[in-house]
């Protein structure tokens, strides 16, 4: 177990260090831009259930993530975190989801003073359902994706493979131009 914990740590470390560019080509198994996003109901940091009907009439930056206190998703974290207000002003909310437990959630998001929910899917159903979840080595995790939600509940954009530091300037910049277009 000791060798599949590592190999997994050392997956994320390789990750962070070098990641691959986003694309929008969701796999098979991944909502389609167009599609009414899937329901989830979900515990955060504080231990508030947490479901769509919780920001229905803004849009959603719903992203995923492998592992909590791992470097590319502290940074991940960290970015969206100090583009909040930004994110807020042009009508986002931000939920950030990992199998994590609610305490792991509740430590990180203290040590990095996270403003927005991190949703535990300790069961990983969420992640299945979103077709981002992915194992190495036996150990369960979800892939770095990141999914924006419309108002209305569709998904309006996948991305695939995400840059953890550059993922919240790519929604800003997407979600401006969709608004735009609409």
């Amino acid at each position: 177990m000791h060798r599949k914990v590592l190999l997994f740590l050392l997956s994320l470390f390789i990750g962070a260090a070098a990641p691959a560019f986003a694309t929008d080509a969701p796999t098979a198994n991944m909502p389609q831009v167009g599609q009414v996003a899937p329901d989830f109901r979900l515990q955060d940091q504080n231990g508030h259930w947490q479901t769509p009907a919780d920001h229905k009439g803004r849009w959603l930056v719903m992203y995923f993530y492998p592992k909590d206190f791992t470097v590319g998703c502290t940074t991940q974290v960290c970015t969206f975190r100090d583009d909040i207000a930004k994110l807020r002003k042009a009508g986002a909310d931000v939920v950030g989801v990992s199998l994590d437990n609610v305490k792991s959630h509740q430590e990180f998001a203290e040590k990095y003073h996270v403003p927005f929910p991190l949703l535990s899917d300790a069961d990983s159903k969420v992640a299945s359902t979103y077709g981002v979840l992915t194992s190495m080595g036996g150990v369960h995790y979800a892939k770095r994706t990141t999914f924006l939600i419309d108002p209305h509940g569709k998904i309006a954009k996948v991305y695939v493979d995400v840059d953890p530091e550059k993922n919240s300037s790519q929604v800003l910049s997407d979600l401006a131009a969709l608004k735009a277009s609409t």
